[in-house]
């Protein structure tokens, strides 16, 4: 497996990571975030080409709000059962303000996305912004949580 890719500029990105950046963009759009007003956005790309898109989702009663990575995780096992999530891209930004800023994944979107990297036998490819505000890659979900939860621990 390769190594943590990273990159100064959103431009030096390979095609297919920029494409999911914009496309994260868009979905941050269409993030309910009133209260925080910080507008996370997530794209998913399957083996197959097909793009999922989410946003975060907040409510009054702040343990019901719901991360971006998460609701397009979910989307994407409800709607494609069964596909192959091949890589996902994860932006935020404040509202009214279209700069980009860290927006690297809370612990249980981190365990989610181990999840179903688990469940499909095949790593998921991550693309973030860090707060040193460079473009990272990770080439596993494995690589945020190094010491996860997993099935082997309930046996």
């Amino acid at each position: 497996m390769k190594g943590i890719l990273s990159h100064e500029h959103l431009e030096d990105l390979d095609a297919e990571s920029k494409y999911l950046v914009h496309k994260a963009k868009d979905a941050a759009q269409h993030a309910h975030a009133p209260y925080s007003k910080f507008h996370v956005g997530a794209a998913i790309l399957l083996a197959d080409d097909t793009l999922i898109t989410g946003g975060n989702q907040e409510n009054a009663a702040y343990p019901l709000c719901m991360c971006a990575e998460r609701v397009v995780l979910y989307a994407s096992s409800s709607a494609h059962p069964g596909k192959i999530i091949k890589k996902m891209a994860v932006i935020a930004h404040k509202k009214n303000q279209k700069e980009l800023v860290a927006a690297t994944s809370c612990g249980a979107c981190r365990q989610v996305m181990l999840e179903y990297e688990t469940i499909q036998k095949r790593p998921i490819e991550i693309v973030m912004l860090t707060k040193e505000s460079n473009w990272v890659i990770f080439p596993s979900a494995s690589f945020l949580l190094p010491f996860s939860f997993n099935q082997e621990n309930l046996i």
